[in-house]
């Protein structure tokens, strides 16, 4: 064992710990001494404050009670009005996950239920919200973890052992070098190499929807190892963000994938629909299913705040970055005080519907990396409230005319700040009455925002906990199930609101609903996300007229005369006076500044305009070039 655990121990009775493990940079100690176990005198609490590490103390799984009692000990314990639906045992690590529709009645007061059940059971109890929508797909996900409890706790152990057991590489001088493999003056496929003397961290490893010729990050750099590399870090479940890490477990990758746990359970969700995708387009997927449960398997999750070593060099911290639920910035503390560096990934200096906006107050900070999807002088971002009302405008206008209106939304994020909005529409009378069709993946990812609603802004995540407010169950959203559903929506449905993904017209069943309500002027077409270059969006975005559809040999020639509208006033990204307001209001003030994330005219914009009211150093890196930061 190592000199961490070896110092833990020293200070405890002897033979009270039975054994001793990592999960990742925590440690855990288990005991058989059951009175040691519920009552061990303040001895654990002296080690954390000694080490300044997270220490657990958990039963021996030899003296928890048989699993089938403890379930029935559990409901007899627990209120039957807190509504439990499943119990969860994970006999490797002695602990049991309670999924209950009221988590506080589960818990009880001061926590005295959870006391009990530890008492009479001897599990360490885990209490979680069921989500308002339920998921066979989201249960599916989790139970991957449960499934494969013996593999988690060997997994955790090995990358608890390479933080902690010293250094496996000779130090002869401190650096810190990034490499950019993707997102270099575009946006998509985000990909940043990170590497020290000791450490190889991957920062997102996403794709490029829109782009088919060449989609994916620069994993063939020399300076990239697969065999090498430490962790991955995912700030947020975008495709571009997350999108190719499965593909690092198809080759061999076993290591830790850090992100939180909605993060975790929406990038398989959109993984799996990517694949699905793929398929239902004749390709061949650049992963299958299996790489996506490695990837479940080997994820870590992180609430924001809450610190963590990665490497034996590196230690990280998540914070909000406002942009979906569950998106973060990645604050790295590098060395014994070497550099500090945050990469804020995709951001948003605003509150929303949904979201509180991006944190600004760091412990230390020299790099700054910043997104410009919004960076160029002329990305200034519109009133949300008058595009909110445009957005009403629109519907109403289309409705009147007996039209559909074709809203492509990310899955994630934009979709559910839509749903939010138009239910906020739909209670106070101003929309017609006409249903609100969600296809794709956007039902999944509700249920989701349903089960974690305390990465939510205040006054949704009150209206979450009361079904008749929540606004994800407005009775008027229909979920499309299926083609046969969908082909009745555009049959047999008059007026009506479809929300469908992808967001940028690139594959999902809002392509399918574009060329079956195109070319009936009647109708119209809402973009309220990003239209990444090359992808149908901007191609309609630019003007063009008619669209090529099906194969060919069999060629389908659709003209666009649905009327087209861009409402950019909706976008989860920071506009303009956003990302220089963040960067006069961040704490501290960074020496540097890289911009990431932008065509390419609008990186070097804000970069130049930081340069010229900050003072300081900035960059706007291509992608395959590296820069020293330390």
């Amino acid at each position: 064992m190592t000199d961490i655990i070896k110092e833990i121990l020293k200070d405890l009775p002897e033979k009270s710990i039975s054994e001793a493990v990592f999960e990742g940079a925590n440690i855990v100690l288990y005991t058989k001494d059951k009175e040691f176990f519920l009552n061990n005198n303040g001895l654990i609490k002296r080690a954390v404050d000694n080490i300044k590490k997270r220490v657990e103390l958990r039963p021996d799984p030899s003296i928890c009670m048989d699993s089938e009692k403890a379930e029935k000990e559990i409901k007899s314990i627990i209120p039957e009005e807190a509504g439990i639906a499943n119990v969860l045992f994970d006999p490797q690590r002695s602990i049991v996950v309670i999924e209950a529709d009221k988590p506080g009645l589960a818990i009880g007061k001061q926590g005295l239920f959870l006391h009990e059940i530890r008492a009479k059971t001897l599990w360490v109890p885990f209490i979680r919200r069921m989500p308002a929508i339920r998921s066979k797909l989201i249960e599916n996900i989790r139970a991957v973890l449960f499934q494969h409890s013996d593999y988690r706790r060997k997994f955790l152990d090995r990358v608890g052992h390479r933080i902690y057991d010293g250094w496996i590489r000779e130090k002869k001088h401190e650096w810190v070098r990034l490499s950019v493999l993707g997102a270099g003056r575009q946006v998509g496929r985000s990909c940043f190499f990170l590497q020290t003397p000791e450490s190889r961290i991957l920062l997102d490893c996403g794709i490029d929807p829109a782009n088919e010729a060449d989609p994916y990050p620069y994993l063939e750099a020399p300076e990239f190892n697969i065999q090498q590399l430490d962790a991955v870090i995912v700030t947020h479940s975008h495709l571009d963000h997350c999108g190719f890490v499965p593909y690092l477990f198809k080759y061999g990758f076993r290591g830790p994938v850090y992100c939180t746990e909605p993060t975790r359970d929406v990038m398989a969700l959109l993984c799996l629909d990517f694949v699905k995708i793929a398929r239902g387009e004749g390709k061949e997927p650049v992963y299958d299913t299996d790489d996506i449960k490695e990837m479940v398997k080997h994820t870590i999750t992180l609430d924001y705040e809450e610190v963590t070593d990665v490497t034996p060099d590196v230690r990280i911290t998540m914070y909000n970055s406002g942009h979906i639920m569950g998106s973060a910035m990645v604050h790295m503390h590098i060395g014994n005080g070497l550099h500090n560096f945050l990469y804020t990934a995709d951001m948003k200096y605003a509150r929303t519907r949904l979201l509180e906006p991006a944190i600004t107050s760091f412990p230390r900070l020299e790099t700054l990396m910043i997104e410009s999807t919004y960076g160029g002088k002329e990305n200034v971002l519109p009133p949300r409230h008058e595009q909110e009302e445009h957005f009403k405008k629109i519907i109403q206008d289309t409705v009147a005319r007996g039209g559909q209106v074709l809203v492509p939304v990310l899955g994630v994020g934009r979709a559910q700040e839509i749903m939010v909005l138009m239910d906020d529409f739909i209670r106070a009378g101003q929309l017609p009455e006409i249903p609100v069709f969600v296809d794709g993946m956007v039902w999944d990812v509700t249920a989701i925002h349903t089960a974690y609603p305390e990465y939510l802004n205040n006054n949704i995540r009150k209206l979450v906990f009361h079904k008749d407010q929540n606004p994800f169950l407005n009775p008027r959203f229909k979920e499309v199930a299926g083609q046969k559903e969908r082909m009745q929506v555009i049959e047999e449905t008059g007026p009506c609101i479809i929300l469908a993904t992808s967001g940028m017209l690139v594959g999902g069943p809002s392509v399918e609903y574009l060329r079956n309500l195109g070319d009936n002027p009647k109708n119209s077409l809402i973009f309220v996300s990003y239209q990444g270059e090359g992808s149908l969006g901007r191609r309609i975005q630019r003007g063009e007229t008619e669209i090529m559809f099906g194969t060919s040999t069999k060629p389908e020639l659709l003209p666009i005369k649905i009327e087209i509208h861009t409402i950019e006033g909706f976008s989860g990204h920071a506009g303009r006076r956003e990302l220089m307001a963040y960067l006069d209001k961040v704490e501290p003030k960074p020496k540097r500044v890289l911009v990431n994330h932008g065509e390419s005219s609008r990186c070097l914009d804000l970069a130049s305009s930081i340069h010229k009211q900050n003072r300081i150093e900035t960059a706007a890196p291509r992608n395959l070039e590296c820069v020293r930061i330390k």
